[in-house]
């Protein structure tokens, strides 16, 4: 597939419709387990990122020229997707991108452990779909 320099508000609100499905599910799983804390934890943070890899999927083939190298949530996304994939869950480094921990999303550097957590999901997908709509539609 060709590299996509926008893409259609509708698509978008779709995609935006769908991760607030698939957070609802996690409430309803949530609120419905009688599995204890433990289970619970292990589950979010099993959950969650495979929701941050879900996300990247629906925006892929995105141009990385309106992407840009911020350190914005679209580059956050993009990295904290390739290290549950590649880095054994560990943030890796990429020198082009100024990914700020004190500015980003998530707050992760360089090496720490990606465990994403509910309120966390919340965040990053809420200010990549932003992102999205501010730089693709």
């Amino acid at each position: 597939m060709l590299a996509q320099g926008t893409y259609d508000a509708d698509y978008v609100a779709d995609c935006r419709g769908q991760v607030d499905a698939e957070i609802a599910a996690f409430d309803n799983a949530r609120f419905d387990s009688e599995a204890d804390e433990t289970g619970i934890d292990d589950l979010e943070v099993s959950y969650f990122g495979a929701l941050v890899l879900a996300l990247e999927m629906r925006f892929v083939h995105r141009l990385r020229a309106n992407e840009g190298k911020d350190g914005n949530a679209l580059n956050e996304v993009r990295l904290v997707a390739q290290s549950i994939m590649s880095n054994g869950g560990r943030l890796i480094d990429d020198p082009k991108l100024r990914l700020d921990p004190a500015t980003s999303v998530l707050g992760l550097a360089p090496g720490d452990d990606i465990a994403l957590r509910y309120d966390d999901f919340v965040r990053l997908s809420q200010a990549f779909l932003d992102e999205i709509e501010a730089r693709y539609t």
